[in-house]
């Protein structure tokens, strides 16, 4: 009796007991122990999660509770913007290779938008090729002469279009910064014609041209001109190898010619679009023999003589201004198959009465290779010239 009366007291306490401990209270440390633990657990899931973008952040509330959306992270926002960029310019890369012969069109700095993720992306000046043209490249005819220095500076024969090639060598210790440039005919004999190299030590841009890919020195017999820039890189003017008109004789008989002026429009940042260059040259006699113009000083020269108006004797060209293309959103210009390689130095010389003549034409076609192409009543010194003033940096056209 004794034991079931003890035995029942204890079952009766301990009902009791867990009674009591589910009813009353929790101990103080336990409550603050499951405080702790709910902020540790709060802070390892916060940073779980990124943080919000302010661009992007978007608050949903319910009745019960507002809770916050995040979106991405302005890092994870310029990767998916860089991505799209790069997929964009890949398609257009596969677009050029997969036309083996075409035109050009130059897109200039356009910027791409996307509104899902509220970031816009730049993209450097960059060429596509055009589906409309197929002709293969041809080489330039067969081109005979004796006198190689009174070819060059020799007009071209009306009629012919002499094929170039122009080549650029940028090995060596300082050529990375002073190449050495090229020209030869675009045959399969690739018969040499100039060379070029901008001379070192000068305050302004200046290009010794040589008829000896080996002696490239003033002072030497092969050289036959030079092209001369401002300090802005926007003017240049070529010269032949004749004397310095203070030296010269007093009736300028030996003195040095201006044979080209090549005026580059000022477009900081390329905001206007393509280039915009003019390039005046000396006009032609009834003999198709070149007009002498022999400036005494600077303020007489075809620099001067474009800027007041003066174009007696003198001949105005300008580049072909590329035509807006919907389906490739770009400028395009045909170059029948002369030009296979993207670069902002591609263009086009015409006269304004009569823009299907193509003067001049100048396109990459590798990553140190260009074709030029020229015609009456350019030389091939002057043609020379002008694409080696399109190769020199131009602060304010840039």
């Amino acid at each position: 009796m004794c034991v079931y009366v003890c035995v029942c007291v204890c079952v009766h306490l301990h009902m009791c007991n867990g009674h009591i401990m589910h009813d009353a209270p929790q101990p103080l440390n336990w409550r603050v122990s499951r405080t702790v633990k709910q902020r540790a657990k709060a802070a390892k899931a916060r940073r779980r999660v990124p943080p919000c973008s302010r661009l992007r952040k978007t608050r949903t509330r319910s009745p019960k509770s507002a809770k916050v959306s995040c979106g991405v992270t302005p890092q994870l926002l310029a990767i998916t913007c860089w991505l799209r960029h790069h997929i964009l310019t890949s398609k257009r890369r596969n677009l050029m290779q997969s036309k083996e012969n075409a035109s050009y069109c130059m897109e200039m700095d356009s910027q791409y938008f996307s509104s899902s993720s509220s970031c816009s992306v730049q993209g450097d000046m960059r060429i596509t090729l055009s589906e409309t043209f197929k002709e293969e490249r041809v080489p330039s005819p067969v081109i005979e002469f004796d006198d190689l220095e009174g070819f060059v500076l020799q007009p071209a024969q009306q009629g012919v279009t002499v094929k170039c090639k122009v080549t650029r060598d940028k090995r060596g210790v300082d050529r990375g910064l002073y190449p050495t440039y090229y020209l030869h005919l675009d045959n399969e004999k690739k018969v040499f014609l100039l060379a070029g190299r901008k001379r070192k030590k000068s305050t302004t841009s200046n290009y010794l041209i040589s008829v000896d890919p080996t002696d490239l020195s003033r002072g030497g017999e092969n050289y036959v001109g030079k092209v001369r820039s401002n300090l802005m890189g926007t003017k240049f003017t070529v010269f032949n190898n004749a004397l310095h008109p203070n030296r010269a004789l007093p009736d300028m008989s030996n003195a040095r010619q201006e044979l080209a002026a090549i005026i580059y429009e000022t477009n900081v940042l390329g905001m206007k679009g393509p280039r915009r260059m003019t390039v005046i040259i000396p006009g032609m006699n009834k003999d198709g023999e070149r007009v002498p113009i022999r400036p005494r000083s600077d303020n007489d020269g075809l620099l001067i003589r474009c800027q007041n108006r003066n174009m007696e004797n003198l001949i105005e060209l300008r580049n072909k201004t590329p035509v807006w293309n919907e389906e490739t959103s770009s400028h395009v210009l045909n170059f029948n198959g002369r030009v296979t390689q993207a670069s902002v130095k591609n263009f086009q010389i015409i006269h304004n009465k009569d823009q299907d003549y193509i003067v001049m034409q100048f396109g990459r076609v590798a990553d140190d290779a260009f074709t030029l192409d020229y015609s009456y009543p350019l030389c091939a010194v002057q043609a020379f010239a002008i694409a080696l003033s399109s190769f020199d940096g131009k602060i304010a056209c840039e």
